[in-house]
C-alpha cells in the first residue's frame, strides 16, 4: 500500500512545471489544494487536476476553499457566486436547512466537473458578537445547535456530490477577535463553555472524514495555538470524538510563529495527521515536505477511511436544484 507523505501542497500556476512535477512526484503528498491564482477556465483546472494525479501516480484529493461570499476561488462569469454563509442562512429562514443542502449539493457538482474532489467546508465556527471580521460571515449562526443541523446539510450536499467535507476550525474558532492570518487569537473562555458551545457542533459532525485544525490559543487548556498543541488535540480526539484525518489550517499563516519545518514537526508531533502549506515558494514546499515526512500508521488509516468516503456523485438535475434553491431564497440565489 502506497505510504502518504503527509502533506497537503499547491503549485504556482494554471499548469505545473517540470521542477513541481518532479517534486511532487518525489515526496507524493497525501494531496493538494488549489487557489485563485490556479483558476482560469475549466478545462484549464482540469488540466491541472490531472496534472498533480499524474505527478503522484493516483487518484489523489484535490480541495479548494469554495465556502461563499469572500472565500470562494470559483467565480463569476464562469461559476456560480454565493452570498456569505450568513447571509444566506438568513435568507433562507425557516428554510435554511434544505437551502444549505442545495447550495453544497449544486459546489459539488462544479467541483465535480473540473476534477476537484474536496472542499475546506463546512465551517461550523459558532458566531458571536465579538467575532472577527474575517470570520464572521463565514459562520452560520451562533447557535451552536442550529449550527450543526447546518454544518450537517452542508456535508450530506457535497457527500452526495461525490466531494470530500473537511469541516473546520476545529475544535472551534468563533471566539476570536483577531484575523489569524496576521495574529495569533487568545480565547480565555472557561473549559465549560467552550466544551457545550465552540466544541459542540464539531462532536455532532465528529464522524465526517476530515477536519482542519484552528490557529488560535484556548487558554483554559493550553498556552500554544492549538494546531501545536498536544492537549488541545487530545480534547479534538477525546473529548469532541473526532477520529477523521486531521489537516492542519495553514502552516505558513503569522499566527503562527517560526520556520516552516519546527512548525510542521510540531504539529505532528501535537497529533494532526497532515501539514497543509499554502502560498509559499518551491524551496519552503521543499522544507515543509522534508520535516513532515510520510504520514504514521494512524494517519495513513485515517487517510484511507477518508477516501473511502468518496464516492460516484448521483444524479441530479442541476437546474431544478438551482429553481428549488432560488424559491426557498425569495430569489435571492447568488451574492
Amino acid at each position: 500500500m502506497t505510504r502518504f507523505g503527509a502533506t497537503i501542497l499547491d503549485g504556482d500556476g494554471h499548469r505545473l512545471s517540470t521542477e513541481e512535477k518532479a517534486f511532487f512526484r518525489d515526496v507524493n503528498p497525501f494531496g493538494f489544494i488549489l487557489f485563485a491564482r490556479n483558476i482560469d477556465t475549466p478545462d484549464q483546472v482540469r488540466a491541472l487536476c490531472n496534472d498533480y494525479r499524474e505527478a503522484v501516480g493516483r487518484d489523489c484529493p484535490i480541495t479548494i476553499d469554495q465556502e461563499g461570499g469572500r472565500v470562494q476561488r470559483l467565480r463569476a462569469p464562469i461559476w456560480r457566486e454565493w452570498l456569505p454563509p450568513l447571509d444566506f442562512v438568513k435568507a433562507a429562514g425557516d428554510d435554511a436547512t434544505r437551502a444549505m443542502y442545495l447550495r453544497h449539493r449544486i459546489i459539488a457538482h462544479e467541483l465535480r466537473d473540473i476534477g476537484i474532489d474536496s472542499n475546506c467546508a463546512p465551517m461550523v465556527d459558532v458566531a458571536d458578537a465579538t467575532t472577527h471580521d474575517f470570520l464572521r460571515n463565514r459562520c452560520y449562526g451562533d447557535d451552536p445547535n442550529t449550527v450543526a443541523t447546518l454544518g450537517r446539510a452542508a456535508a450530506d450536499g457535497m457527500l452526495d456530490g461525490g466531494v470530500l467535507p473537511v469541516v473546520k476550525h476545529m475544535p472551534g474558532h468563533g471566539r476570536a477577535t483577531a484575523d489569524s492570518h496576521f495574529d495569533l487569537p487568545k480565547v480565555d473562555a472557561a473549559r465549560d463553555g467552550l466544551g457545550t458551545h465552540d466544541f459542540a457542533p464539531f462532536k455532532a459532525l465528529n464522524d465526517l472524514p476530515m477536519g482542519m485544525t484552528a490557529h488560535l490559543v484556548y487558554s483554559a487548556i493550553d498556552d500554544q495555538a492549538a494546531t501545536l498543541s498536544k492537549p488541545v488535540m487530545d480534547v479534538i480526539r477525546t473529548d469532541i470524538g473526532f477520529d477523521g484525518l486531521i489537516m492542519t489550517d495553514d502552516i505558513s499563516m503569522k499566527a503562527l510563529s517560526g520556520d516552516l519545518g519546527t512548525l510542521s514537526r510540531q504539529a505532528l508531533a501535537a497529533g494532526c495527521d497532515v501539514i497543509l502549506h499554502c502560498n509559499g515558494t518551491l524551496k519552503e514546499r521543499q522544507t515543509v515536505a522534508a520535516a513532515s515526512g510520510q504520514m504514521s500508521d494512524a494517519a495513513q488509516r485515517r487517510a484511507n477511511a477518508a477516501l473511502k468516503a468518496r464516492k460516484t456523485p448521483d444524479e441530479i438535475d442541476i437546474s431544478a436544484y438551482d429553481a428549488e434553491l432560488k424559491a426557498l431564497l425569495g430569489g435571492n440565489l447568488h451574492g
